[in-house]
């Protein structure tokens, strides 16, 4: 079942005089529980693109249905109230609030809808790793130990679908191979749907499916036969 469909997406800014085009018709669709991994060099589009399947920024022609919702035909209240349901991030830079611990930082999502998040940020900090790391502020933390900060509070509202921007981007390389295992076992454990952003081979290869972009445009998509690594 498609959780995620993209018409004909493009995306156009003015400069100086005349219209850059960063996005040309972009049309997919993507099944629900399943990772997808954006790709492409610098300037491709990928940010681009996850902003509006997020609707975090309008479209200049073309539309995304998400979860059976066209996001165009929201208004901006619409569509935060959706992402704040429905959709989950994660960043290339934590955006941890540094006055918070870790527990309070994951308890912030349920806590803006009126919930006592602690047993559940309690259950999600244990699931990252950091089960005894609940009480320590972001500055007492590793970049690594951040980033999973991250995942879990971005899990806090047991997401639909959760966008990452390139999320290993800030970390070393074992750090960003934890956080790559990271995504692939809570997609496996809570089967939520992932879409991700990343120039790293080993991230987009946890992928179930690659879409890669070049000068706006998709110039592949492919199903990978390692996907199931994150399924299994």
């Amino acid at each position: 079942m498609s959780i995620l469909r993209c018409e004909a997406l493009t995306r156009t800014y003015p400069s100086g005089g005349r219209e850059i085009t960063v996005l040309r018709d972009i049309t997919f669709e993507h099944e629900a529980g399943r990772i997808l991994a954006v790709t492409g060099p610098s300037g491709s589009g990928k940010s681009t693109l996850l902003g509006l399947m997020a609707g975090l920024d309008r479209p200049t022609r073309g539309r995304v249905i998400l979860d059976g919702r066209d996001l165009g035909a929201l208004s901006e209240d619409q569509r935060a109230q959706m992402r704040a349901e429905t959709v989950g991030f994660v960043f290339q830079s934590f955006h941890l609030i540094p006055t918070l611990t870790a527990r309070e930082n994951v308890q912030v999502p349920l806590e803006l809808r009126g919930e006592d998040g602690t047993a559940r940020a309690d259950e999600l900090l244990q699931r990252v790793g950091l089960g005894d790391r609940g009480h320590h502020y972001p500055a007492q933390l590793s970049g690594g130990e951040q980033q999973r900060v991250a995942v879990a509070r971005a899990f806090a509202n047991r997401p639909k679908l959760l966008f990452a921007d390139e999320p290993t981007g800030n970390l070393d390389a074992a750090n960003g191979r934890n956080v790559v295992e990271l995504l692939a076992e809570l997609n496996r454990g809570l089967g939520t749907t992932i879409v991700l952003v990343t120039h790293e081979p080993e991230l987009a290869a946890r992928a179930h499916r690659v879409l890669r972009l070049r000068d706006g445009a998709v110039v592949e998509d492919a199903a990978l036969a390692a996907a199931g690594r994150a399924t299994a």
